[in-house]
């Protein structure tokens, strides 16, 4: 894997060398430090799976939504059917019950 920035260990190595490191303390902490920027820092290729798998899972969730909707939409169409079943019931069942009233007073 390359580095995602340029990380120059020779310079590096020679700067803690000057400011009095051993150059095997320069070397081994110049090679620890590309090792760390090497694993801790995204690619452009890192960065570019993560906005396809974002724009994958962002499709996905818009289809999911629009299922969703759809069938709440439905659901709904049912519950209002049920809802004027009964509420012309209950208009019939009064109508009845005061047409009744009328014939016994």
């Amino acid at each position: 894997m390359t580095l995602a920035i340029p990380f120059d260990t020779l310079v590096y190595a020679k700067k803690l060398k000057s400011v009095g490191f051993t150059e095997a303390q320069a070397e081994t902490l110049a090679e620890s430090q590309a090792q760390l920027i090497e694993s801790r820092l995204a690619t452009k290729e890192d960065i570019e799976l993560v906005r396809r798998d974002m724009k994958e899972l962002e499709v996905s969730l818009q289809r999911d939504m629009k299922e969703l909707e759809a069938s709440l939409k439905r659901d709904m169409k049912e519950i209002e059917m049920r809802l004027t079943i009964r509420m012309g019931t209950l208009i019939a069942a009064s109508i009845a019950i005061v047409a009744t009233l009328v014939k016994l007073l």
